[in-house]
């Protein structure tokens, strides 16, 4: 504990001791009877007693723990997003590297999105603070020292499953020597590799869907908890003079046109509320093979988002009146692009009511990006993610084999 000096107290307490005895006594006596009796206390004087500030600790600001966390982030989902909102945890402000598209081809394989969509989907998330792009896929000691000296970064982050470089040394071995590294828990039930396997799939080719299961055959192994959800969940709901805006789709596969739409939605309001479709709705649209992610799987991804308050789990085709005064909803909107279905011009105007009352918007949609184009890069290029599928299941079963229980969630 550190005081400041006043060299006068002193001085007066060596040449004085009786003056300033009876000053410190005649204080301490009004003090006490100004509490005791219950009348108005005696203002301090600062001009008389500039130094009394010799009692008063001096305050230190208490200094703010970066954290820094990187990833490919290809094909983004909940579990990408569950291990950022962990990492955050572990800091004050997340800072997030996300490895450029060479690092990710000499590495990984090529990726699906380009590195603008990742760093969309990424900057996106309502737990990142900061994003580097085209961070290294291994972390060198030049990269590591930037992060420690240029970014100001006190932890490096990363999950319990391990990150081999291709000559199958770690990839964090110098964090981890360095005692600069914190670990955290995978989320169970999903990966990219999982993803990439529900597209070849569901493709209409029978060549593409050799050696992968039929419908029904990708279940997905994630477990949803009511803990999870409300991990996720803004846990706020609008104001009673809100101006609260809805929008509604399937919002599989998430991805940057999904981000920027939602963010252009925020835009017009105060309160963002998102209508998810039930898996059965989906389906009924798009086909049988669909949705790739399910009901669960859509909401988490969908409530990550930073420019989302609230999600409507399993919502209706149609936007009802009774669902517009239930919510209080002041606006509907809809992007310009979606999936083209043949089917979805045959059902009804799901937003006939919103229109019919003066309440519904068309909104331009930033890009044109659609879970049907991303899921078509994958099937034109089988070939390669079917070899990179074949070498990442491969380690992922060997992870699952060793696993064993890390605390955290």
């Amino acid at each position: 504990m550190e005081f400041e000096s006043s060299s006068w107290i002193r001085d007066g307490v060596f040449n004085y001791p009786h003056l300033f005895g009876c000053i410190m006594l005649t204080c301490a006596l009004l003090s006490f009877s100004t509490s005791y009796f219950g009348m108005k206390s005696v203002p301090i004087m600062p001009h008389l007693f500039p130094d009394l500030s010799l009692f008063h600790k001096k305050k230190y600001s208490k200094k703010r723990v970066r954290v820094y966390m990187d990833g490919c982030f290809d094909l983004m989902h909940y579990g990408h997003a569950n291990a950022l909102r962990q990492a955050k945890a572990l800091g004050d402000e997340l800072i997030v590297g996300v490895v450029s598209d060479e690092e990710i081809i000499a590495n990984k394989g090529p990726p699906v999105l380009s590195m603008q969509e990742r760093l969309a989907l990424v900057s996106g998330l309502k737990w990142v603070d900061e994003v580097i792009p085209n961070a290294p896929y291994e972390i060198t000691e030049d990269f590591m020292n930037s992060l420690f000296n240029e970014y100001k970064i006190d932890y490096i982050i990363h999950g319990d499953d391990p990150c081999l470089l291709p000559d199958g040394t770690d990839a964090y071995a110098l964090a981890k020597k360095a005692g600069r590294y914190k670990q955290i828990k995978r989320t169970e039930g999903v990966s990219s590799t999982d993803i990439v396997g529900r597209i070849l799939s569901s493709s209409n080719d029978d060549k593409i869907k050799n050696g992968f299961p039929k419908k029904g055959g990708h279940v997905s192994h994630f477990l949803p908890t009511s803990r999870r959800i409300v991990q996720f969940s803004n846990a706020k709901g609008p104001g009673p003079n809100s101006r609260v805006v809805y929008i509604d789709g399937a919002f599989d596969l998430f991805h940057a046109g999904h981000v920027e739409i939602l963010k252009r939605a925020r835009q017009l309001g105060d309160f963002l509320l998102v209508g998810i479709y039930a898996d059965q709705t989906v389906s009924e649209l798009r086909g049988s093979h669909f949705p790739l992610m399910n009901l669960h799987e859509r909401s988490l991804s969908v409530l990550a988002c930073r420019y989302v308050d609230e999600v409507i789990i399993g919502a209706p085709w149609e936007v009802t009146k009774d669902m517009m005064t239930t919510f209080n909803i002041s606006l509907v909107v809809h992007g310009t692009v979606a999936e083209n279905n043949s089917f979805f011009d045959r059902k009804s105007d799901p937003y006939a009511v919103p229109k019919s009352m003066g309440l519904f918007q068309l909104l331009e949609s930033p890009k044109d990006i659609t879970t049907t184009s991303v899921a078509q890069r994958i099937i034109a290029n089988h070939e390669i993610y079917e070899k990179r599928n074949a070498k990442k299941e491969a380690s992922e079963k060997k992870y699952y084999a060793e696993k064993k229980h890390v605390s955290g969630d």
